[in-house]
């Protein structure tokens, strides 16, 4: 053979070697929410540079790529919350091989068998449960197992703008808001605020909404100990409780306290612009609101921003509603260096959890929650109460997204006075025991 024979032969067999299967990156399909922002972060790697859910989840993916080139995750992006499609999904046997799903749906897909259990899993790249929050441990176990590599809890917050603060007069000596200890202070205090400022105390997104209403009921069920959900297949709804929730509501909407015909897009940019006192929003926002305060010109300004926790109205259990998000694997068949990507993937979430908690999410981790790098973000101070003060319904609920629109439907019927409140209560309930009467 001669030398420029053996040379040729020589490179072709390694270009073969490259382009060989075996070397070949190993594939993952991941599904999430959480928005398109490709214009902006699609081909962004540096993490501290992304600010939002979008751009965070976004910029964390990319790098997750560029750190493993032995991976490569092909991500698709769903419309929030996505659980139609991926229902559908599975039904097909198409389902994405790492999913975002809710604490709250975790159960939907777990009670069929449609969810890979990850303990040993998450064991084998150094991740253990102890190392969660309770909050994010309780969610995302079911049947004694994690089903979901947690990321963060979220809840609803009190986002306030305190330049309208002051004007009512709702302002303590040491600059903190004065919040209401009872419904009737919360509606004092909003005739006091419509009165000095000509606006109202609440910016709500109250147009098509079903979600808001549903949480704001399970956080102040929650507040006068109402077990509401003693049995998972069974609620209790037309109570006493539930009235005192949804009389406060009305009473709210009936006075002009809170702004009535906004979609979410529109509360947002009404309390951005300074058109009320409080915006009912979840910990999603804190990053980006407290971004826009600090933008010179706006009317949210860097010093009038403050949020909290929702006040403590009735005099049972200090709580509030909470869920989380996570990342679940399907259940099928993988090849070991699939599992073992997957693995690496969940790894590396676990251990950027703080660069998602800029968005106002609270971490999933106890040692992110006590670090400093966590407690010199901003308004973590007045927030993080939350990861001891959540609470999630009871694991084993499921269909949870379903039962929060019949609740929410059926409060927005009543408090706008479509539907008298005791006639809402009882429909309300029954409906959703049907709908668990059906699973």
């Amino acid at each position: 053979m001669t030398m420029r024979k053996m040379l040729f032969a020589a490179v072709s067999a390694g270009a073969m070697a490259l382009a060989s299967p075996s070397l070949a990156a190993t594939e993952l399909t991941v599904q999430r929410f959480f928005g398109a922002c490709d214009a902006d972060f699609g081909t962004n790697t540096d993490v501290g540079k992304a600010v939002g859910e979008c751009g965070i989840i976004t910029s964390l993916i990319n790098k997750f790529n560029a750190d493993n080139p032995d991976v490569h995750v092909n991500v698709a992006t769903v419309e929030w919350p996505g659980y139609d499609q991926l229902t559908a999904q599975f039904a097909s046997g198409d389902a994405p091989d790492i999913v975002t799903i809710h604490e709250s749906a975790l159960s939907d897909y777990q009670s069929k068998g449609l969810l890979m259990p990850l303990d040993d899993l998450l064991k084998s790249v150094g991740v253990t449960p102890d190392a969660f929050t309770d909050a994010a441990r309780n969610g995302a176990a079911k049947d004694g197992k994690i089903y979901g590599l947690p990321i963060d809890s979220w809840t609803m917050l009190y986002h306030i703008n305190m330049d309208l603060f002051k004007q009512a007069d709702l302002v303590n000596a040491d600059g903190t808001p004065i919040l209401p200890k009872s419904p009737e202070e919360l509606l004092a205090q909003a005739e006091q605020f419509k009165q000095k400022t000509g606006k109202p105390y609440f910016v709500q997104n109250l147009a098509n909404e079903t979600a808001l209403y549903t949480r704001n009921l399970y956080t102040y069920l929650f507040q006068q100990n109402s077990d509401f959900f003693a049995d998972p297949k069974h609620v209790k709804l037309n109570t006493p409780e539930a009235k005192k929730v949804v009389e406060m509501y009305k009473a709210i909407f009936d006075k002009g306290y809170t702004t009535k015909d906004l979609d979410y897009g529109g509360a947002i940019n009404a309390f951005l612009a300074g058109e009320g006192g409080v915006q009912l929003n979840g910990t999603w926002v804190v990053g980006d609101n407290n971004a826009q305060s600090e933008t010179k010109g706006t009317a949210l300004n860097k010093d009038g921003y403050a949020v909290y926790p929702y006040p403590q109205l009735f005099g049972g259990a200090h709580a509030q509603y909470a869920d989380g998000h996570t990342w679940a694997v399907s259940q099928k068949d993988r090849t070991p260096e699939q599992t073992a990507a997957i693995g690496k993937f969940l790894k590396f979430f676990a251990d950027n959890d703080f660069d998602w908690s800029r968005t106002g999410h609270l971490p999933a981790y106890k040692a992110i929650i006590a670090s400093e790098a966590f407690k010199a973000l901003p308004h973590r101070n007045t927030i993080t109460a939350v990861a001891d003060l959540g609470k999630p319904l009871p694991s084993a609920v499921q269909r949870q997204f379903a039962i929060q629109d019949i609740i929410g439907e059926e409060m927005s019927a009543a408090i706008t006075g479509q539907k008298d409140i005791d006639a809402a209560l009882a429909d309300m309930e029954s409906r959703v025991n049907e709908l668990l009467a059906n699973i």
